[in-house]
């Protein structure tokens, strides 16, 4: 059939089909339908020249045709298509449907971030929640390329493109090697791995991460002495626990058990390293905006507070 012809044929005229199909009378069809049946037989013409055959047979009784019966089963495809994609707009639209891409840096799943994203999959069960482990830097690209609709970010470098919001801010604690000799302690100040050879981020990776560490070094006398270098928290962990040397990893990674690697609170100020809640700086749709309202719930750092100016 030619396209112009598709866009005269219109879904009315499929629904007077059906009625009159399923009926197989044409009065009949009318009532239910709640109209006159001269206006409906003239549709029905209609519509079998805009097909170019007969649907039905009209005598001794109705019938479909063969091709009649080829168009009821896609007329009633077709308008199960169309009820299914309206419904989906409207549960869209209020929140409820959908889809949600989230990007997530790897660490940030030792947070509160599981019980977050349990929660809006358990509120929203319509909604089609996408997850995507990125690294801090890919986010913040993916976000601006609109492949991700929100990140949680482990200290994102400020954008102007982006609207930051701080979620959850933890203190870093010393991760070290199975065996060290400070590793029986409860505390520690971190002057004490003044000596100590480090495993860190390389700066061009997380460049904010790797100065906060670089700057809590410094204001403990020293500046650390970097021997090993890792893309990938759970790398910097798996090369302590080999006794490659020490680190300062997130408060959180304590409820992650590698090894024998120790984990110790830092004395006074150790610090802190904060996950922020990134999305583009735009209206956010319905269905983010449910997630958006759920995690400000759930996190006291976002209670209350209005967007970052990062």
């Amino acid at each position: 059939m030619k396209p112009e012809l598709l866009e005269r044929i219109e879904l009315r005229h499929l629904r007077y089909f059906i009625a009159v199909a399923e009926e197989l009378h044409f009065g009949r069809a009318a009532v239910r339908l709640g109209m006159a049946q001269p206006p409906l037989s003239q549709q029905i013409a209609r519509l079998e020249r805009l097909v170019g055959h007969a649907l039905f047979e009209r005598r001794p009784r109705v019938v479909l045709t063969e091709a009649g019966r080829v168009l009821l089963t896609a007329s009633r495809r077709l308008l199960l298509q169309v009820e299914q994609g309206v419904d989906a707009a409207r549960r869209a639209g209020s929140g409820e449907g959908g889809v949600l891409t989230v990007g997530f840096a790897a660490s940030t799943m030792l947070t509160v971030l599981p019980g977050v994203l349990r929660d809006y999959r358990d509120r929203h069960p319509a909604v089609d929640l996408r997850l995507r482990e990125m690294s801090t830097a890919a986010q913040a690209d993916a976000l601006k390329a609109g492949l991700i609709d929100v990140g949680f970010m482990r200290e994102p470098a400020a954008d102007a493109a982006i609207r930051a919001e701080p979620a959850v801010r933890e203190p870093f604690v010393a991760a070290l090697p199975p065996g060290h000799a400070l590793a029986g302690h409860a505390t520690l100040p971190l002057e004490r791995l003044a000596d100590e050879p480090f495993v860190l981020f390389p700066r061009r990776v997380a460049p904010t991460l790797y100065d906060q560490v670089i700057v809590l070094c410094r204001a403990a006398g020293f500046h650390p002495r970097q021997v090993q270098e890792a893309q990938e928290w759970l790398t910097i962990v798996g090369l302590v626990d080999a006794g490659l040397g020490v680190s300062l990893v997130p408060a959180s990674f304590q409820r992650l058990r590698w090894g024998g690697v120790a984990y110790v609170v830092l004395e006074g100020s150790g610090g802190q390293t904060t996950i922020a809640l990134c999305t583009r700086r735009e209206e956010p749709s319905p269905t983010l905006a449910g997630l958006l309202e759920l995690t400000r719930e759930r996190l006291p750092l976002l209670r209350g507070a209005g967007p970052a100016a990062s």
